[in-house]
């Protein structure tokens, strides 16, 4: 069962926060989540083009004509990686658990309005990354405006 999105506010910024559970250990599901062939199937816009290491660049394309860097801040495989894009600040941390391992993803932004889209689409692109671990071709369902639907419901109740 796919585990829902969080949203909170930390120092006047609010954070969307993912968990996904792995049966594999942090070592494989890291490089899912830093190989450039694979990042490019799960994680929206990138290109492929990323120098993992502290202070290394990741290019980003909108496939309409914005391109863009994120910057690395964190690279400790296999337990973080974390980097900026623009403003927003995206961290994920692995975890060895009794069965393989705990995946923490949180996307650090400013403005709240955009909240259930974003939580919508990270939860598709997590998805897609959990079928990837499992190697598993990714399938993006139509389930968007259900998914988006769902966080606004949720976010707004808080």
């Amino acid at each position: 069962m796919t585990e829902y999105g969080k949203l909170y506010a930390v120092n006047g910024r609010y954070v969307l926060q993912f968990e996904r559970l792995f049966a594999y250990k942090p070592e494989v599901v890291f490089r899912c989540v830093t190989d450039p062939d694979y990042f490019t199937k799960w994680y929206p816009f990138a290109t492929g083009e990323m120098d993992l290491k502290e202070d290394g660049k990741i290019a980003f394309d909108d496939g309409e004509g914005t391109k863009y860097e994120g910057i690395i801040t964190e690279y400790q495989p296999p337990a973080v990686f974390a980097f900026r894009e623009g403003a927003d600040l995206l961290r994920i941390e692995l975890e060895n658990t009794d069965d393989g391992s705990r995946m923490t993803f949180k996307h650090t932004f400013d403005d709240r309005s955009w909240a259930a889209a974003t939580a919508a689409g990270w939860h598709r692109c997590l998805d897609a990354l959990v079928m990837l671990v499992n190697e598993q071709s990714p399938e993006w369902p139509d389930n968007g405006a259900e998914l988006r639907g769902f966080y606004r419901e949720a976010f707004d109740s808080n």
